[in-house]
This record gives structure tokens, sequence and C-alpha cells, in this order.
């Protein structure tokens, strides 16, 4: 089913307006680019991670269901918001992952379906996290825009319409923000 922006962007709003008939509808129109997402978040992360693909779309979409009041601008705000609980859902496994390797709810598993942890990978996840909200604590705009360009893989120009900005705002601030994170990881 091809992905007709017009289309999503009426069914966004219908359904947050409470109409339950558009949600079925939506539903098939962003299962495969929320598929994409999933796997552009997974690509990143370790070979051994614990957390599928599928798990991570299902987790997204049942959190994305909670959000049907929201006021959905149009189908780029969507994934955005897609994106961004999709980074949480990440770094929350990621937390709980460090918080099991250090033996805090730690379970019993047969050595069959323990997986080798890697726990630089999930440091590094959390630790990009951290740097995340301490930009988002200088400059909420910035912090924005890495969620849409790097994580949900908008364009300058997809970017700028979500936060009703110029191209060349977000531009500006994009290099701003990734050098302030190269600077804040290293």
């Amino acid at each position: 089913m091809a992905l007709n922006q017009a289309d999503v962007t009426q069914l966004l709003i219908k359904w947050g307006n409470g109409d339950k008939a558009a949600l079925d509808e939506l539903t098939p129109l962003v299962y495969a680019e929320l598929r994409r997402l999933a796997k552009r978040y997974m690509a990143r992360e370790r070979q051994d991670h614990t957390l599928q693909t599928s798990a991570l779309i299902n987790e997204a979409y049942v959190r994305l269901i909670d959000q049907q009041s929201a006021e959905w601008k149009n189908r780029a705000h969507f994934f955005a918001v897609s994106a961004t609980i999709m980074r949480h859902i990440l770094v929350d496994h990621a937390r709980k992952y460090q918080s099991d390797k250090r033996g805090t709810g730690a379970q019993k598993l047969p050595l069959d379906d323990a997986a080798v942890v890697n726990q630089q990978k999930a440091a590094e996840l959390v630790a990009l996290d951290e740097a995340l909200n301490d930009l988002a604590a200088i400059d909420p705009r910035q912090i924005q825009i890495v969620e849409l360009r790097f994580f949900a893989g908008l364009t300058v120009e997809e970017t700028a319409e979500v936060l009703d900005v110029s191209p060349i705002t977000v531009k500006r601030d994009w290099r701003t923000a990734k050098a302030w994170l190269r600077n804040a990881m290293t």
C-alpha cells in the first residue's frame, strides 16, 4: 500500500479527534515506514541485541496508540514522534540491560537463551541519551532537530515543516547540535 502523505495526514487528524476507524485505516499505511525506522535503529545496535525489530515496532505502536489525543500536524510529525518513542524504548532497554548486568533483577536463563552482553554498546546508548537530555536543557529545538534528522531520518525540509522554522535554521542548528554532541561524547 502506497504511503500517500495527504491520506496519512487526514487519517492522523481524524484519529487525533477520536475516530477509531481512522486508526484501523492508518495502521497498514504507516507500518512499512515504522518498520524502516525500527530497522534503522536496530542497525546501530550491537549484533546480539536481545530486542528484535518486530518487538521494537510493536512496543512503539502500543505507545503511539496512547498518543491518540495528540494533535498531529502531519505525516512527518507522526514519524518524528515515532522515532522519539523508539529511541526511548531502546534507551530503557539498555538501562535495564545494564542494571541486570550489575545483578539487580537478575534472572536465571537457560544457556541457550542467554545472549552475550555487549556492555559497552549499552553504555554508549545511555551516554548518548544523557547527552541528548543535557542538550535539550540548553536548546530544546536542537534536540528536536537531532531526533527528526538522525533518529527519524527526515530531510531538512521535512524537519523545517514539522518545527515551523526555515530550512536554513534547521541546517544551522543541526551543525551546532552535532558539534555539541560530539564534544559531550568525547
